[in-house]
């Protein structure tokens, strides 16, 4: 009896062992595409074949018994294939036109809105927050359902001047995006440090070494090894809480929400961009952020009014410049805002193309 092999865990899956057969059997044979209404694509290949892809928002964090209900809706309503995107829509492939209204009515009964398509606001990406991470300063899933919640319209309709990203991040140090909007936690008191725990939990000079600024250093605490932090250089990142949780910088006054826009990864019509800081200082106000949730809808109908069609947020921003961004906003415009950081203009690759 021959020994089983193991699975490579490493590189890119095989793409083709799920797919569709109308997409395995005309794969790089596209001879055109269009969208017949919001969250639906229809495809033609060379052969003549057709497939339509229905996209269906989820809530992005699911429990086994949403995911069965989705495989039960495609083994009954679709034809048995599925794919998530990378912001956790599904998506739907049928081969028959006739399918297509049938699959739209029972997603929409369940309560998956179809849309996502075209010139709307995609489903938010967010990080893991208080559900799976250990470092987190607020819930980034919540903010996404609280957003959502609000702009479920713009979802299911294509009305924006073009595609619309907006992204969550629960911390300023790990799984962040850039988008045309970003709402990130920004900590504004350095670490409360728990001496009597330091040497049990934490290694020291690794904590050191994690610090960007050198603003910690190691200290004797009441006869006890610990660790101190330089209040002038620390500039409240968080860094040192993942290594040290002793070093608690979460807070429930403290800690608050920024919104960020102008991000973009991608290299259509323009370069990459990074995203630039807009308001600060908004409350971490759980379960419904209404006032993260207000500001963002500021920024978007601003944007879904004065922006020419096919400019993305960055390029509208860049188009009426910074001063008319605020005006056309009514956020304020303070200090804190300037951005007189230029290192990454000599050491980070701002456009897709290689360069040596």
């Amino acid at each position: 009896m021959t020994e089983l092999r193991r699975p490579i865990e490493s590189g890119v899956p095989d793409p083709f062992q799920y797919m569709h057969p109308v997409l395995k059997s005309n794969y790089g044979h596209w001879k055109w595409h269009d969208r017949p209404r919001p969250g639906v694509l229809h495809h033609v290949a060379e052969s003549g074949q057709e497939v339509w892809t229905v996209k269906a928002g989820t809530q992005r964090q699911m429990d086994v018994y949403t995911i069965r209900k989705l495989c039960d809706i495609a083994d009954q309503f679709a034809e048995g294939h599925v794919r998530f995107t990378v912001r956790s829509n599904i998506e739907f492939m049928v081969s028959k036109f006739e399918m297509v209204q049938p699959l739209i009515d029972k997603l929409a009964a369940e309560g998956f809105p179809v849309g996502g398509t075209g010139n709307s606001i995609s489903m938010i990406s967010h990080t893991q927050g208080w559900l799976h991470c250990d470092i987190p300063g607020t819930d980034a899933s919540g903010v996404v359902k609280a957003l959502m919640d609000e702009l479920y319209e713009e979802f299911t309709h294509e009305e924006m001047p073009n595609r619309v990203k907006i992204t969550t991040s629960c911390c300023q140090i790990n799984c962040g995006g850039q988008g045309d909007i970003a709402i990130n936690i920004q900590h504004t008191k350095p670490p409360i440090i728990n001496h009597e725990l330091v040497a049990n939990a934490c290694e020291r000079p690794a904590v050191v070494a994690r610090c960007p600024v050198a603003a910690i250093r190691p200290a004797l605490v009441n006869g006890k090894p610990s660790l101190e932090v330089d209040e002038k250089k620390c500039v409240c990142c968080g860094a040192c809480y993942p290594p040290c949780p002793p070093m608690q910088i979460n807070d429930p006054e403290n800690s608050k929400l920024a919104i960020w826009v102008g991000g973009k990864h991608s290299s259509t019509r323009s370069k990459p961009t990074f995203h630039k800081l807009v308001a600060a200082g908004i409350p971490n106000n759980a379960p419904r952020w209404p006032e993260a949730a207000g500001i963002v809808k500021q920024i978007l109908y601003a944007y879904k009014e004065n922006a020419k069609p096919w400019e993305r947020m960055g390029e509208w921003i860049d188009r009426i410049g910074w001063a008319r961004f605020f005006e056309l906003t009514g956020l304020p415009f303070t200090k804190y805002h300037l951005d007189n950081w230029r290192g990454g203009r000599a050491s980070l690759n701002a456009s897709a193309q290689l360069r040596f």
